[in-house]
């Protein structure tokens, strides 16, 4: 009988992995489900070497991302058209967690869906994801929530990263050029001084002549 390892969620939201035996998929997610547990991912476990046969870096590439302001702020958007147009929370969420493009973001959408179809709230559901909805955030959504407003909420939380997402962009065009151009005095400055002074310190040494405090200096600094 195969054995297949399920992550999943208790009646409470806490994660669980378990390990049953079963004959199929199936039967271990419906035995899973009578003892009160939200079935998320089953996969068979095949053994050791077929697991690193099949090794994957999606999880190191979830760890590893970070979610942008722009992400934050598409994904406001869409979810605040989805709710103004009466598309049920729970579906919205499922339908943005499959065409959300970043894997940590997806991850979070995921089982905040999960935890609202458990009846959780979903300021609630999404303060466990401080990596993804900072406190503001949440705030925001949870007086949406309150106020049965939550469709605007979440308009003027995409304007909000939108405008800050604009910002970011405008900062890093404005320092783009001083970089340049810092980077080039940087390059001018070290062909100086490993390939041009030099020559010049060689001419010194013939004249045997005093040399300025600052001329000394840099021909110390190319030796260097």
């Amino acid at each position: 009988m195969p054995t297949y390892v399920v992550r999943a969620r208790d009646t409470k939201g806490n994660p669980r992995r378990e390990r049953v035996n079963a004959n199929s998929p199936a039967e271990a997610r419906t035995a899973l489900r009578e003892q009160g547990l939200f079935v998320q991912a089953i996969t068979e476990d095949k053994g050791l070497v077929d697991r690193l046969n099949s090794f994957d870096l999606s999880e190191i590439q979830t760890s590893l991302t970070s979610v942008s302001v722009k992400d934050k702020a598409v994904f406001s958007r869409q979810f605040a058209v989805l709710i103004n147009a009466g598309v049920a929370m729970v579906r919205g969420l499922g339908v943005l967690s499959d065409q959300c493009p970043n894997p940590k973001l997806k991850k979070a959408l995921q089982e905040i869906s999960v935890d609202v179809q458990q009846g959780t709230n979903l300021s609630d559901a999404m303060r466990k994801h401080p990596q993804c909805f900072d406190g503001l955030y949440v705030s925001m959504v949870q007086a949406g929530e309150v106020g049965g407003v939550l469709d605007e909420v979440m308009n003027r939380l995409a304007k909000l990263l939108e405008d800050v997402a604009r910002l970011q962009n405008q900062i890093k065009s404005a320092l783009s050029y001083p970089v340049v151009v810092g980077s080039i005095a940087v390059l001018i400055f070290l062909g100086m001084t490993m390939f041009l002074l030099p020559i010049f310190a060689d001419i010194f040494d013939k004249l045997n002549a005093p040399l300025p405090a600052f001329t000394a200096f840099m021909i110390t600094i190319s030796k260097f």
